[in-house]
């Protein structure tokens, strides 16, 4: 039986086998975000992953997806699949083939599948007014790969916008996990309002977002500031604009729109929960923060301040 497929717009497709096992399937590649074809297959090997923990799921078996010009080096393949193979047996996920095209530029990703019992399976949608909203990466990774196109990044500005990209969020689910996580999604492409605006529509619901709570990359603000935003920020907001109300502006706002890359995950939680999940996402490498809250049904779906 199909729980979960293109309804909501939610992270994955989810089929229950049995009473207490549901199958997560997703899919994810895209052109390269970084240099080194190393690096470049662990992100996109971690923002394909990303799907399944968004779902609350364990991913148990991968596939590579790959196209590649003949005129380029095999070698950077091979760093390429290495890169995903090691995201992979990180995550506890067993590599097995995929498929591989010739094409002009250079693209890889993965087919997932994951496990979830259906009573403990995520969604994008059933946050609750009153529930607090919690974000488990720094946003930005967007604004400083334009940057670092510009030649403007800094090596440690880079550095640390590829740790949240390589980062799993395999960590913020297993510390969610025991908690009453009510909705969740992960951050990508259509950036944090985009991916909220999901969850609020989904819930019937509004969520208020305090942008001064956002945590953000190293030099963000700067590169913001200066006009370095990528152009599909300017998509999402067009996209959004019907359904938000803003009473932010400035960089801050320009974030809420900024496109990620295997971003964070954004969970909705009981308020009374979050002080006990914040102490524990806390001790993870990367900074996770309490950015709003669940409202009732107002206006706009997404009103940010």
């Amino acid at each position: 039986m199909l729980l979960v497929g293109t309804e909501t717009s939610d992270d994955a497709a989810v089929y229950q086998v049995g009473k207490e096992l549901a199958i997560i399937q997703t899919v994810d590649f895209f052109t390269p975000v970084v240099d080194d074809p190393y690096l470049f297959g662990q992100i996109a090997a971690a923002n394909a992953l990303s799907d399944v923990y968004a779902m609350g799921g364990e991913p148990k078996l991968a596939l590579n997806l790959a196209a590649f010009p003949n005129c380029l080096d095999i070698e950077i393949l091979g760093e390429i699949l290495r890169g995903g193979a090691d995201k992979v047996m990180e995550a506890g996920a067993v590599l097995a083939g995929g498929h591989t095209i010739s094409d002009e530029e250079p693209k890889y990703g993965l087919c997932v599948t994951g496990f979830v019992h259906p009573e403990k399976m995520w969604k994008n949608y059933g946050a609750r007014p009153g529930d607090s909203l919690i974000l488990t990466k720094p946003l930005g990774s967007g604004i400083i790969s334009t940057a670092v196109k510009g030649e403007l990044a800094s090596e440690e500005e880079l550095r640390e916008a590829v740790k949240v990209m390589t980062t799993l969020n395999k960590y913020a689910r297993d510390l969610a996990a025991n908690f009453s996580v009510h909705s969740c999604t992960d951050i990508t492409g259509f950036g944090l309002a985009g991916h909220a605006m999901e969850m609020a529509k989904g819930s019937e619901a509004t969520l208020v977002i305090e942008t001064e709570k956002l945590p953000v990359l190293p030099g963000v603000q700067e590169y913001a500031e200066m006009g370095l935003i990528p152009a599909g920020a300017y998509r999402n907001r067009e996209f959004l604009e019907s359904g938000m109300e803003s009473r932010t502006e400035g960089w801050r706002e320009d974030v809420l729109f900024d496109p990620q890359t295997s971003g964070g995950l954004l969970l909705a939680v009981p308020q009374e929960e979050a002080p006990e999940l914040m102490k524990l996402l806390s001790g993870l490498e990367l900074p996770s923060a309490v950015i709003g809250e669940v409202t009732g049904k107002q206006e706009k779906y997404l009103v940010f301040v």
